[in-house]
């Protein structure tokens, strides 16, 4: 059963990879998946957060299984041995969420090399090596890869900028593998979130002065008067993953309460 209790088993017999999978939208996104019938694959950088959440999803009854792999994605070698796993496994993959994501918080003059090529190589490098490693295990019948970008790549925020770049990147990547995986009957697509209410999202309010004024400006900031869910990013993972989204790639669903359709106030 879902999160709004209504399975259609939308994604029934597929095995779906989710990296970032341990919290926030990558574990909304692998509960709906697991919910509408799929066996998922989480794929995560930290052992101790993806085994626990493979196992509160293995604990919900008569669904299908929830395996784990541990790979940092800034680490090549890493990604390539996961895929390894994965075909060793004997897992065919119907669908790959590229979700895994870090974020900086500095200004341009502050941004070091290191911190560049940190993001660089976990937001779009990594999508790109995880997306390259795992395609001869997609099914013959081809799949889905939805790629987890961000407003950020199309609209400007202080302190964002290798944050943006990166998910712009992704916006690329995402157009350009539509073309290409397309006589492979492979899907391409993106989702770009805008304000989600996640544990990172959290912490940040924490380091605040003032985190309930914060809460409230961003959540008055959208048109519909509220930050996003996870769960509300997973179902546009599940539309673009599903048979409903069938003559759909190369583009972006941008789900953001309305943010950046705004003028100027």
């Amino acid at each position: 059963m879902n999160s709004s209790g209504n399975s259609r088993n939308r994604l029934r017999e597929r095995t779906a990879l989710v990296s970032g999978a341990a919290r926030g939208i990558g574990r909304a996104i692998a509960e709906l998946f697991q919910s509408e019938g799929a066996t998922v694959i989480l794929l995560d950088c930290d052992r101790a957060a993806g085994e626990a959440a493979m196992r509160e999803l293995n604990s919900r009854a008569s669904l299908c299984p929830t395996s784990f792999v541990q790979a940092d994605l800034e680490r090549p070698e890493q990604i390539w041995a996961a895929a390894e796993l994965i075909r060793n496994d004997s897992k065919r993959l119907s669908i790959l969420v590229n979700n895994a994501g870090v974020e900086l918080g500095k200004s341009f003059d502050a941004i070091g090399l290191a911190d560049w090529d940190r993001i660089l190589a976990i937001n779009l490098r990594g999508a790109f090596l995880l997306t390259q490693a795992v395609l001869p295990v997609f099914r013959a019948e081809g799949g889905a890869v939805v790629n987890i970008s961000s407003i950020h790549a199309t609209h400007a925020f202080p302190n964002s900028l290798a944050y943006a770049c990166s998910k712009a990147g992704l916006i690329a990547l995402t157009r350009n593998l539509a073309l290409e995986l397309a006589p492979r009957h492979i899907r391409v697509n993106a989702v770009c979130p805008g304000y989600i209410d996640t544990c990172l999202w959290e912490q940040y309010l924490r380091s605040v002065q003032d985190p309930q004024g914060l809460a409230a400006h961003t959540a008055a900031l959208h048109p519909l008067g509220r930050r996003g869910l996870p769960k509300d990013v997973a179902e546009a993972a599940l539309y673009l993953s599903g048979d409903g989204a069938s003559f759909v790639t190369g583009t972006e669903v941008v789900v953001d309460g309305g943010l950046t359709i705004k003028g100027p106030e």
